[in-house]
């Protein structure tokens, strides 16, 4: 592993850890290096409610701040029951479960490996 994927890796961990400390569900990491022109990396995570989701989607920004990931794009905060973060090369997906059900984005991108930077 070279020192790029290495920390790549490290700055997934950050937002695993950041996800989860605001209870997210279900989180999934997708390596889609080689598959998409999208990004490299697909973060998926469930809410239980609007509130939750803005404060996983808010504690994903703030560690992408503090790592020095910029936000190329963001949608969703009005409804709430999807939001998307881009980050260029990370696209991070923080959904409701009806929507996260509906979307389907593990069917759709299942070429895409997951990956756990927990190991």
């Amino acid at each position: 592993m070279n020192i790029i994927q290495k920390n790549q890796l490290e700055l997934l961990k950050k937002i695993f850890i950041a996800m989860d400390d605001k209870f997210a569900k279900d989180i999934k990491i997708l390596d889609l290096k080689g598959i998409s022109d999208i990004a490299d990396y697909f973060i998926l995570a469930s809410g239980n409610n609007p509130n939750q989701i803005k404060a996983i989607a808010d504690a994903v920004e703030e560690v992408a701040y503090k790592n020095n990931l910029k936000l190329n794009h963001s949608e969703g905060y009005q409804n709430s029951n999807w939001i998307l973060l881009d980050f260029y090369n990370v696209v991070v997906h923080i959904f409701d479960e009806e929507s996260r059900n509906f979307y389907d984005l593990e069917r759709i991108w299942a070429d895409g490996k997951i990956i756990n930077v927990l190991e």
